[in-house]
């Protein structure tokens, strides 16, 4: 059963390291301490993280422990983790109104049962002046400024906030304060999750193994899926917005949802991928509703879609229109004179007032390629083409 289980974390691991350090602690039975750090820059999780969130309750099932971490003070300093700016700084008041809404989201996944939740305020916070300076001296900045996205923003000349330095350290640190065995992310954290393993050495710990996974790319399908690039598909998100939004994906994707967080069997998977590109997306679409929301809510949100759009109930556009690829939300809103400026073409979408192929609009995003069904209220309905 170990040899199976470690033969599957390779498989959906991009990197382990140390590979052979993770197998033979796991075949001599060691129960170990697998951490996940999450920050709760926003109030929802998306399906981009059932990706670790699989990964830890397979080892739940194996008998370790989880260790999830609320990174409510890291939260509080921001992080650009890969991306060319930096993250925007929350208040304390942010951040604890969106790890409220965390647990239930990861109890669709995680057993409670066997996993610790710890937030790195209770190690952080404390720290003195002199706790941080004696942390900052574990380490050189040369060792910190190789971080990829730092690197590039020297390169171009981007700015790099001086506390951003410090987010590394905290996040190694909490490593430290919970003897983490292994630290599991996205390939986007593979620096941070790797100088942790240099932290607990400094503090003279056993360091930690390192596994990160792939990153889901969002319902554009180019970028990762992000909130904040308005990409992505929620959790907790209606039954009929996850069908829907996943019915919107660019085919070339259907596969990599379907390995990565449908939750099907390797069989099942491949005989989904028989199917006719369409029929492959439509059966992802019902299972990610199902295992979210059970079989009763993915029939209705199936027979919801077909009514709109199968159906034909909906008013078809008579021509599809060309529209420059790179375009966003707002930009085509203002091009078809829907709206005179971005604040009104962004109010127009807070007012829940755009629907992009039957899919409501929360936030401004760039346009994938293809054809698209764009509605604005009730009484503008145009088919554009993205190319």
């Amino acid at each position: 059963m170990t040899a199976k289980f470690f033969e599957r974390l390779r498989e959906r691991a991009v990197q382990i390291h140390i590979a052979d350090h993770v197998q033979a602690r796991l075949e001599r039975g060691d129960k170990l301490r697998i951490k996940l750090g999450l920050d709760p820059t926003a109030p929802d999780l998306h399906v981009g993280h059932l990706v670790v969130l699989d990964t830890l309750r397979a080892f739940q099932d194996e008998g370790h422990t989880v260790v999830l971490i609320i990174g409510d003070y890291t939260a509080m300093i921001g992080d650009p983790s890969g991306r060319s700016e930096t993250r925007p700084v929350l208040t304390a008041a942010q951040v604890a109104a969106n790890a409220e809404t965390y647990f239930e989201q990861v109890d669709l996944v995680l057993d409670r049962t066997r996993m610790e939740v710890r937030h790195n305020s209770e190690w952080l916070a404390p720290m003195t002046a002199a706790d941080i300076l004696r942390l900052l001296g574990r380490a050189t900045l040369q060792q910190i400024l190789q971080r990829e996205d730092f690197a590039e923003r020297i390169k171009t000349g981007a700015p790099i906030g001086a506390h951003e330095l410090l987010y590394p350290f905290n996040q190694a640190y909490d490593s430290v304060a919970v003897r983490a065995d292994v630290e599991i992310g996205g390939t986007d954290q593979l620096f941070n999750l790797l100088f942790g393993r240099e932290i607990q050495k400094a503090y003279l710990q056993e360091p930690q193994d390192v596994a990160v996974f792939p990153l889901l790319e969002g319902t554009d399908g180019v970028q990762k899926m992000s909130k904040s690039l308005g990409n992505f598909i929620g959790i907790s998100e209606p039954a009929e917005e996850i069908y829907g939004k996943t019915m919107s994906i660019p085919d070339h994707l259907t596969e990599k949802y379907l390995r990565l967080i449908s939750g099907l069997s390797p069989a099942e998977i491949d005989s989904t991928l028989k199917l006719k590109p369409r029929d492959a997306k439509v059966a992802l679409a019902r299972q990610l509703v199902k295992r979210l929301h059970g079989d009763q809510a993915a029939a209705d949100a199936e027979e919801d879609f077909n009514v709109k759009f199968r159906n034909r109930e909906m008013p078809q556009p008579v021509m599809y229109l060309p529209i420059e690829r790179g375009r966003t939300l707002v930009q085509v809103l203002q091009h078809f004179n829907w709206a005179k400026s971005g604040n009104e073409a962004r109010r127009l979408i807070e007012q829940r007032a755009v629907k992009l192929d039957g899919v409501l609009q929360l936030e401004d995003a760039e346009l994938h390629a293809g054809e698209h069904v764009l509605q604005v209220g009730k009484r503008h309905n145009v088919g554009i083409t993205v190319g």
